[in-house]
């Protein structure tokens, strides 16, 4: 169907590959010319049909004209007075996949009735794909954060309708925490973001961050971001090994010095208080260095006697004839226990003085010794 005005130029602009998440919303973009000089944007009519049958109308702005399946779902978004024939379909069916065309009419003034002056886009037609799965948020920047500074992060996720954004929900955060940009991609491709920025603490580390996005019908997803805040440097498993270990070196050290010092006056004590035995002691061992020996046990036996058979024997006195002893070949009475100085001196004096000096000598010896 063509304009009776031949020598002007018409033209529509449209994205003929969309995809639409089932049970969601998707927006076809179109935007179109016509002769200006002819069509008063005061009587425009802008019509979508299906391609190969025209009568098979998916908008119009009169509703008894649309399709049962398509009436209350279809709206037109553009406003043709600025050659915009934006169309959006709700509740997206497995069905609506079109192709969607777009036709222009010209409409009399006085009944709204169309007139033959109109144009059908057939050329240019938008076909849509449909998805069955809710797209996934993308999270990022996945970086380090730092504990006490601001920490930002960004949950985007593409879609086709931008007149019915996505809803986005976080894990945490506040709404004064919480802000959206919405970006258009191409042709039919829009982006919406949701950041946080918050200060992450030192307790934050290794917990969850869920984004979830929810799209027009209802349907969700979710994406969900291991945090990781840096630590502040921390030393103490070094630091208090190592002055454990050396307040324990300390202690012991003093100890020792302490138990030296006790045991060397100690030690002066009993060296002023025995001096004399150590003197002796040490003359002792000079001796001993030196080669002397002390007795043998045979001199010590025979000094012992010696010291006893100074004695007279009883059993002398009573061999010798007549109870006399002799001394020298004279006879002796027999002693009548005089006194010390009326009794004789032995004939052997001399001897028993000499075994008398080497009895002395071998106790001192034996003293010696023992100590």
């Amino acid at each position: 169907i063509c304009s009776s005005v031949f020598g002007e130029e018409w033209r529509a602009t449209v994205s003929k590959n969309l995809e639409a998440l089932v049970g969601s919303c998707v927006v076809l973009p179109c935007t179109f010319t016509h002769p200006a000089s002819f069509l008063s944007n005061s009587r425009l009519r802008g019509i979508w049909h299906r391609k190969d049958k025209s009568e098979e109308i998916f908008y119009h702005d009169d509703h008894t004209k649309i399709l049962d399946s398509f009436k209350g779902r279809t709206k037109l978004l553009g406003n043709l007075g600025e050659n915009n024939c934006t169309l959006e379909i709700i509740e997206v069916k497995d069905h609506d996949n079109g192709p969607f065309c777009f036709r222009i009419e010209y409409v009399r003034k006085d009944n709204n009735q169309p007139t033959t002056e109109k144009f059908s886009f057939v050329e240019e037609c938008a076909e849509i794909k449909m998805l069955y799965d809710t797209p996934k948020p993308k999270l990022g920047p996945l970086k380090t954060a730092i504990p006490g500074k601001a920490y930002t992060v960004t949950c985007s996720v593409r879609h086709t309708c931008p007149s019915r954004l996505p809803q986005f929900t976080w894990s945490r955060g506040s709404k004064d925490e919480i802000s959206e940009v919405h970006k258009h991609i191409h042709l039919g491709i829009w982006e919406t973001e949701s950041m946080l920025a918050f200060i992450p603490e030192e307790k934050d580390d290794d917990t969850e961050l869920t984004c979830t996005a929810t799209f027009n019908g209802g349907r969700k997803s979710f994406t969900t971001l291991l945090l990781n805040v840096k630590r502040t440097e921390n030393y103490n498993h070094i630091i208090i090994p190592t002055v454990a270990v050396a307040a324990t070196a300390v202690l012991f050290g003093l100890l020792c010095v302490l138990m030296v010092k006790k045991y060397k006056k100690r030690i002066q004590e009993l060296q002023s208080q025995e001096g004399s035995m150590w003197n002796r002691m040490s003359r002792l061992s000079r001796r001993l260095r030196s080669g002397a020996s002390g007795p043998t046990r045979s001199d010590q036996r025979r000094s012992i006697w010696s010291r006893f058979s100074r004695r007279p024997q009883r059993d002398a006195y009573d061999q010798s004839p007549n109870n006399a002893n002799t001394c020298g070949g004279q006879k002796a009475s027999k002693p009548r226990f005089p006194s010390p100085k009326s009794q004789p001196k032995s004939c052997n004096y001399n001897q028993d003085i000499d075994d008398d000096d080497d009895y002395i000598n071998t106790a001192e010896q034996n003293v010696y010794g023992n100590i």
